[in-house]
């Protein structure tokens, strides 16, 4: 069964006429065409009893037919009402549904507002978020295997970061240069930003690259991804340079030992919240639970950040296909930070990492 019948199967349980998917990751996944149509509208349609079509600008027509989807594909120009195009293509094709499903997630007031203008009588109130998610939350064997390949070149990165480190040269020049060695390479995309933090800057989860430089006796994080045949890496390392002291140290092995454990522990029949607790129960026994300030982890997929939550309050039961990170961090303010993460695949007995870049403690003297 195709994913466009296994939607359309869940459409019929649920008493649905149409989907208006809009998310372009969700097309993507759908169709196997993805694109980013910046601020135009584009959409997969796909009915309960009637053939999908894609509604792409004008621009993206072409793509879209070359990556194999043989179903129709429509496209506007810019100065013409997209909706009212939506509309008469949808009336073609499956007269006049009524219960429509959205991804409410995803699609904005302002274009709901459209939909509704052109299609008054149609109900666009069940939310097919849920129900996408559980159809991306287990990955093929092929999805597997593609992420298994980004995670290859995650470890690539890391090597060309850990081999730019030099003391003074700033954590924007570190992520730069690891990024046009990739390049070099053939991969064009990054999951996300690149991030690079030295010393006190780690302390700040989110903290962008700066031109913060390099210096002695501190730890260096680093965080990065990319994009590999549609599918996305993620991984963090935390390394040091020149001679740490006792605390950067002890905060270092804890946030190791966190990791490990929870790496060790997932399997099938544990729960996400199981997992999440494992992992914080070790930094907080050391004393630095307070610096634990982010959930165990994310889904990974197409997106480098998509369903399920690893974190308190989420019963998830873990099964083979799941992939998500574990990526415990302590972030002392002032002071230090470290995270290391590797994203897994739950196998039917544990899980097998995507990034395989060792985690004992890099120390270099520059």
């Amino acid at each position: 069964m195709s994913k466009i019948e296994q939607l359309q199967t869940s459409l019929i349980k649920q008493g649905l006429d149409a989907a208006y998917i809009s998310d372009p990751m969700t097309i993507g996944y759908l169709t196997g065409f993805y694109e980013d149509p910046i601020e135009r509208v584009m959409a997969l349609l796909v009915f309960a009893d009637a053939e999908p079509f894609l509604f792409t600008p004008a621009l993206e027509v072409e793509a879209a037919k070359g990556t194999g989807w043989d179903q129709p594909v429509y496209g506007y120009l810019d100065h013409e009402n997209p909706y009212e195009l939506i509309a008469k293509h949808v009336n073609e094709h499956a007269g006049a549904p009524i219960n429509w499903g959205i991804e409410e997630s995803h699609l904005t007031v302002e274009r709901l507002l459209g939909l509704k203008r052109v299609l008054p009588n149609a109900k666009f109130s069940s939310n097919l978020t849920p129900t996408i998610e559980q159809m991306r939350l287990i990955k093929s064997a092929d999805e597997i295997a593609k992420l298994n390949e980004a995670g290859k070149w995650a470890d690539f990165m890391l090597e060309e970061g850990f081999n730019n480190l030099q003391l003074g040269r700033s954590e924007q020049e570190v992520a730069a240069n690891l990024e046009y060695a990739l390049k070099q390479h053939g991969i064009m995309h990054t999951s996300f930003d690149t991030l690079v933090q030295a010393g006190a800057h780690a302390a700040e989860p989110h903290g962008a690259t700066s031109q913060n430089p390099i210096e002695n006796n501190e730890l260096v994080l680093f965080d990065l991804g990319c994009v590999v045949d549609g599918y996305c890496s993620d991984v963090s390392r935390t390394v040091a340079v020149g001679e740490l002291n006792a605390k950067q140290r002890d905060i270092y092995q804890v946030c190791l030992e966190a990791q490990l454990t929870a790496q060790e522990v997932a399997k099938p029949g544990v729960t996400a919240e199981e997992l999440d607790a494992i992992a914080r129960k070790v930094i907080t026994k050391a004393g630095y639970g307070e610096y634990f300030i982010h959930r165990l982890g994310h889904g990974l997929g197409m997106s480098d950040h998509e369903f399920p939550s690893i974190m308190e309050g989420n019963l998830l039961v873990l099964q083979p296909g799941m992939c998500f990170s574990i990526e415990p961090g302590i972030y002392i303010p002032g002071v230090a930070g470290v995270r290391i993460e590797d994203c897994v695949h739950i196998t039917e007995h544990g899980c097998e990492p995507f990034t395989h870049t060792s985690k004992e403690l890099k120390t270099f003297n520059l």
